[in-house]
């Protein structure tokens, strides 16, 4: 099925996954050239794991699950393939976060640093924990097939917001985490004095952050959202969510409902087919 402005969206999913891959390799190059590289010891070494791994997974391929809906190549997939690698991006992404809250916690354990002070460490550990939430219930409710439809169309419009919601608080938490480690960390030569590791990282915010629109931009565009199935306006008759919306609300964007006429007319169109009255039952004529 084509789709309205495909060149456009085409020059933005290009654009997105350049920047998204430029701020995980601004990432490595900032730990590895300026915070002397990785390791798994309860050093600082161990710390730069945590800002590697949250770029990587909670922005990058949180980033990729959430437009993955929108790929117009996707589009004749089965809603299940799509659900399954959906889920298994937002997973993937969940445990880089959790690995990455390891990596900090015991690194100021070994120090014997204190945690849980800064207002980073408020908002990040919430993001993960509501992060987890919502992969648990999502796969629960518009996964796993026993949920009625009358719970996924309650719970569709808190899973997109929520969904987006989350991603755009990571990316805030993200930037103060690296203003944080700037003050407290670096010494010499100073942030206030324009270091190259202060001018290097500022860049790398400026790259999450024009990521994180490139995202919100390209999932909020109501001509690329994912046609509804065929059978969409039948569910929809029945008071339940069709099909074609369980897809996009596991893409975190959302998809517009026919209005009444064009449902009706559907409807209407469906009954003279099968040869129904208006109360349902079939004709004898």
């Amino acid at each position: 099925m084509a789709m309205d402005g495909y060149k456009g969206f085409l020059g933005l999913l290009v654009s997105a996954l350049l920047v998204g891959f430029l701020s995980v390799i601004f990432t490595l190059v900032w730990v590895l050239h300026y915070r002397e590289g990785l390791g798994w010891d309860g050093t600082a070494l161990q710390f730069n794991w945590h800002p590697v791994l949250t770029v990587t997974g909670f922005v990058f391929i949180q980033g990729l699950a959430i437009i993955v809906y929108r790929l117009p190549w996707t589009w004749k997939c089965s809603k299940l393939l799509m659900k399954s690698i959906h889920a298994g991006l937002n997973t993937v992404a969940a445990i880089l976060a959790i690995i990455a809250l390891v990596a900090v916690f015991e690194n100021r354990r070994a120090l014997n640093l204190p945690n849980m002070y800064s207002l980073h460490s408020w908002i990040g550990v919430t993001a993960v924990a509501l992060y987890v939430l919502q992969l648990v219930l999502g796969f629960c409710i518009f996964l796993l097939p026993w949920a009625p439809l009358s719970l996924r169309a309650i719970v569709m419009p808190i899973h997109v917001y929520s969904g987006l919601f989350l991603f755009g608080t990571v990316i805030m938490t993200i930037l103060m985490g690296i203003t944080e480690k700037l003050f407290s960390g670096q010494t010499t030569p100073a942030y206030n004095t324009f270091s190259p590791e202060g001018i290097f990282t500022n860049t790398l915010g400026l790259l999450i952050v024009l990521f994180g629109a490139l995202i919100f931009w390209i999932v909020t565009r109501p001509q690329w959202k994912r046609p509804k199935e065929p059978d969409a306006s039948i569910l929809q008759s029945n008071g339940g969510t069709a099909e074609g919306m369980e897809g996009v609300t596991m893409s975190l964007g959302g998809n517009a409902d026919k209005s009444d006429a064009e449902i009706n007319s559907d409807v209407a169109t469906r009954k003279r087919n099968f040869g129904l009255d208006d109360t349902g039952q079939r004709s004898t004529m």
